[in-house]
């Protein structure tokens, strides 16, 4: 294992395949894989791994799925996703390095290089902008929502 102690997730396009079905009352649907969530709960948690999700929507949905999987540590509507990890960690104690990092597009991309320049991991999705799997150390040959985190997961506790 890489000494990983924080997985921190992105949602749209990461565990999910990015797709927002909308009705006329606002978010109806998004579509998770029981093999990220399978990797989550019992590779990457039994392995001290801490999951935590930042994103920048707000979704009742994304609630329920991480309470799902056990989850605890959930922040929505976040603009500034190092800002909010930055918080996460200093109150906890835990050092950037001790991160990895799995986002698809660019409103990843700055939190993802600054754990990466601290000597984190990052990974991606197939599906990922290209500056995302560009910068990234790890590409999953899966898109987003389709088991690209599990495979995350498998890589960072070998």
């Amino acid at each position: 294992m890489k000494n990983i102690k924080y997985l921190v997730l992105d949602v749209d396009g990461t565990l999910t395949d990015g797709h927002i079905y909308m009705g006329q009352d606002g978010e109806i649907m998004k579509a998770f894989s029981a093999k990220d969530g399978y990797g989550i709960c019992h590779i990457g948690m039994p392995n001290g791994i801490t999951p935590v999700i930042i994103t920048g929507r707000t979704s009742r949905i994304v609630e329920n799925r991480a309470k799902e999987l056990g989850i605890t540590e959930i922040y929505q509507g976040v603009g500034d996703k190092f800002a909010k990890l930055t918080e996460i960690l200093e109150k906890n104690g835990v050092e950037l390095s001790r991160c990895a990092y799995c986002g698809d597009d660019m409103n990843d991309y700055d939190c993802m290089k600054r754990i990466q320049d601290a000597g984190g991991l990052v990974g991606c999705p197939a599906d990922a902008c290209d500056e995302v799997i560009e910068l990234a150390d790890f590409v999953s040959k899966k898109d987003g929502g389709r088991g690209a985190v599990r495979e995350f997961i498998e890589w960072l506790v070998k």
